[in-house]
C-alpha cells in the first residue's frame, strides 16, 4: 500500500473518531445522568446538561486553528499523533468516572474538554496531511472520504450512542479507547512529514493565541448561558453577564485580528482571505455548518419527543430508534461525498458545491411543510436529499479551500476551516434552541395549561407547571423523557381519577400536549437554516473558477523526526 493510501485510511478513522465522540453522548444523556444519579431536567442541572453537549464543541471550535497553526510550525504528523494520544487517555478516563451527583458531572464535563484537545489536534491536521500526500489530481476524492466520514460520524454516533446506552452508559466511552489505542500505535509507526516549514526557527504567536482563545471561548459560552432561563425570562439574552461576555468576546477577536495584521509569523493568516476560493469557502462552510447543527438538534427533538412516542415507541427506547430512523441522512452522505469529490478533481468545485447547498434548503423547506405526525417514507426521502446535499458540497468544498492555499500553510488553513466547521455547530445551537424557546414561549403555557387542567389537575399546579421555564419542555423532548409525572408529581396524580393518572403519564399525552407549539418553532428554525442554505450558496458560487496553489513552497525546507528544520 502506498503512503497515500495510509495517510487517507489512518485520518479517516481518527477524523471519523473525534466527530462519532462529537455526538455519541448527545443521545447517550438520559443514561449517562442516570447512571451518575443527576436529574438533568431539575433547573439547577440544565448548565451541566448544555456543558456536556456544548463543551467537546467549544474546545474544538477554540483549539483547531492553533494547533493547525502549531502543525505548520513543528509538524502536522507530531500533533495528530499527540491527538491520538490525548483522545484514547481521556476516552479511559470518561469511562472509569469515580463520582456521582454534580462531582460525576463536573469529572466528565472536564474530560470531555481534554478529549477535545486531542480531537482537535486529530481534526486540525488531517486535511493537512492529506492535502501533502494527495497530488492535486486526486485531492478532492481523498479529502471527500476523509470529510463525508467525519459528517457520517455526526449521525452514525446518534446510533452508536443509543446502542451502547442500553447497555452501560460507561460503554459509551469505552468504545473509543480499543480504536484510540490501535489508531495511536498505526499513525505512530505508519505516518511521516512529508509537508514544510519556514526555513527560520517559528516563533509562537503566544498574543494571538490569547486572544482568540478567550474571545471566541467568550462568545460561545456566553450562547451557552444565553439559551438558559434568567429571572421571568425564557432564555438569558438580557443577562448582564450574557451581554458582558459577548461584548468582551467580539473586543477580544478585534483585537486579535489587529494582532495578526501585526505580527511577522501570525497564527491565523489573514492574508489567506485574499483567495477567493478560500473565503467563499470558508463562508458556505460556516453557513451550513449553521444550519446542519439545527437539523441535527431539532430531528432529535421532534423524533424522541414527539413523533417516536406517538408511534408507540416507549420514551426509554426513543434515543436508539430516533439514531436509527435518521440513517437516510447518514446514507446521504457517503453516497455523494466520495463521488462528487472525484468528480470535483476533473470539473471543480463550484457547480457541485453550490447545487448541494441549494438541495439542503428545498429539503429544509419540504421538512417545514411536513405535518409533525409525518408518514415516514416522505421524511425519510427528505433526509436522504438533505445528506446528497450535504454530501456534494462538503468534499469539492474542502477539496478547493486547501488546494488554493501555499503548502506551508496548509495546517493553519486546515484548522481555519475547521474553526468555522466547528463555531457554526456551536452557534447553531444558540440561534436554534433561542428561536425554539421563544416559539414555545409564546404558545406553550396556554396550552399546558388547557390540557393539564382538562385531565383533572388543580388549576394552581397547572398555572405553575405552565409559568416554569419552556427550555425544561425542551430538554424533556431532546433527551426521550416524560416529564409530565416529574412536573405534575405524584401526590397530584395519586388524587386524580385513575383514568386521568394513566392518560397524563402515557405516551400520546405530552408529545400531543407539545405538538402545535413545537411545529411553530420547528417553522421559525428551518426558515432560518434553509435561508442559511442558500446564503452559503451564494457564498459558494462567488468562489470563482477554479484555483490550485503552486505545489513548490517558498521558502521553505524539510522537517526532521523531531520537529525541527533540517537546514538549520
Amino acid at each position: 500500500m502506498t503512503y497515500k493510501w495510509v495517510a487517507l485510511s489512518n485520518t479517516t478513522l481518527g477524523t471519523g473518531m473525534a466527530a462519532i465522540d462529537g455526538s455519541i453522548v448527545i443521545i447517550s444523556l438520559p443514561a449517562i445522568f442516570r447512571g451518575i444519579g443527576l436529574d438533568p431536567l431539575a433547573p439547577a442541572n440544565i448548565g451541566y446538561l448544555l456543558w456536556m453537549i456544548l463543551g467537546y464543541l467549544l474546545v474544538s471550535a477554540v483549539l483547531v486553528v492553533a494547533l493547525g497553526r502549531l502543525g505548520d510550525m513543528f509538524g502536522r504528523v507530531r500533533m495528530y499523533n499527540l491527538g491520538f494520544v490525548i483522545f484514547s487517555v481521556a476516552s479511559l478516563a470518561l469511562s472509569i468516572d469515580p463520582f456521582h451527583g454534580a462531582a460525576g458531572a463536573l469529572w466528565l464535563i472536564a474530560w470531555r474538554i481534554v478529549q477535545a484537545t486531542g480531537g482537535a489536534m486529530l481534526m486540525a491536521n488531517s486535511a493537512a496531511i492529506l492535502t501533502d500526500a494527495f497530488p492535486a489530481s486526486q485531492r478532492g476524492m481523498a479529502l471527500g472520504c476523509n470529510q463525508i466520514t467525519a459528517l457520517a460520524g455526526q449521525f452514525l454516533g446518534l446510533v452508536l450512542g443509543g446502542l451502547l446506552a442500553s447497555i452501560d452508559w460507561r460503554a459509551v466511552f469505552w468504545v473509543s479507547v480499543p480504536v484510540g489505542i490501535v489508531g495511536t500505535i498505526w499513525s505512530y509507526r505508519s505516518l511521516r512529514e512529508t509537508g514544510t516549514v519556514a526555513a527560520t526557527r517559528p516563533k509562537v504567536d503566544w498574543l494571538g493565541n490569547v486572544t482568540f482563545a478567550l474571545g471566541t471561548a467568550l462568545i460561545l459560552a456566553s450562547m451557552t448561558y444565553g439559551i438558559q432561563p434568567y429571572g421571568r425570562h425564557p432564555t438569558g439574552w438580557s443577562n448582564p453577564v450574557v451581554i458582558g461576555g459577548l461584548t468582551a468576546g467580539i473586543l477580544l477577536l478585534v483585537a486579535f485580528v489587529l494582532i495578526e495584521t501585526r505580527v511577522a509569523q501570525p497564527m491565523f493568516d489573514i492574508a489567506l482571505f485574499k483567495l477567493r476560493a478560500f473565503w467563499a469557502g470558508n463562508l458556505a462552510a460556516l453557513l451550513i455548518a449553521i444550519a446542519r447543527g439545527g437539523l441535527q438538534f431539532m430531528l432529535i427533538i421532534w423524533l424522541q419527543g414527539i413523533w417516536l412516542p406517538l408511534h408507540g415507541y416507549a420514551f426509554a427506547e426513543t434515543p436508539l430508534w430516533a439514531g436509527i430512523y435518521m440513517l437516510p441522512l447518514t446514507a446521504g452522505f457517503l453516497l455523494a461525498g466520495p463521488t462528487s469529490g472525484y468528480l470535483s478533481d476533473r470539473f471543480g468545485a463550484r457547480a457541485f458545491a453550490t447545487g448541494g447547498l441549494l438541495l439542503v434548503a428545498a429539503s429544509f423547506v419540504g421538512l417545514m411543510l411536513l405535518p409533525v405526525n409525518f408518514a415516514y417514507p416522505e421524511f425519510a426521502a427528505l433526509l436522504l436529499i438533505s445528506g446528497i446535499g450535504q454530501g456534494m458540497f462538503s468534499a469539492p468544498n474542502t477539496s478547493a479551500i486547501m488546494g488554493a492555499v501555499p503548502p506551508s500553510r496548509r495546517g493553519v488553513a486546515s484548522g481555519m476551516r475547521a474553526t468555522c466547521q466547528n463555531a457554526g455547530t456551536s452557534l447553531s445551537i444558540g440561534i436554534f434552541f433561542s428561536l425554539m424557546i421563544a416559539g414555545l414561549a409564546h404558545a406553550l403555557p396556554q396550552t399546558l395549561t388547557g390540557g393539564l387542567t382538562a385531565q383533572g389537575v388543580p388549576s394552581s399546579v397547572a398555572a405553575h407547571i405552565a409559568g416554569l421555564p419552556p427550555v425544561s419542555t425542551l430538554f424533556a423532548a431532546f433527551l426521550g423523557s416524560n416529564p409530565v409525572e416529574h412536573l405534575v408529581g405524584t401526590g397530584v396524580l395519586h388524587s386524580l381519577p385513575a383514568g386521568n393518572a394513566a392518560k397524563l403519564t402515557g405516551q400520546t399525552f405530552f408529545p400531543q400536549l407539545i405538538s402545535g407549539p413545537f411545529h411553530h418553532g420547528l417553522v421559525v428554525v428551518f426558515s432560518a437554516a434553509a435561508t442559511m442554505a442558500v446564503l452559503g450558496a451564494i457564498a459558494s458560487a462567488l468562489r470563482g473558477r477554479r484555483y490550485v496553489h503552486a505545489e513548490i513552497p517558498l521558502p521553505a525546507v524539510p522537517i526532521e523526526a523531531d520537529g525541527e528544520p533540517a537546514v538549520r
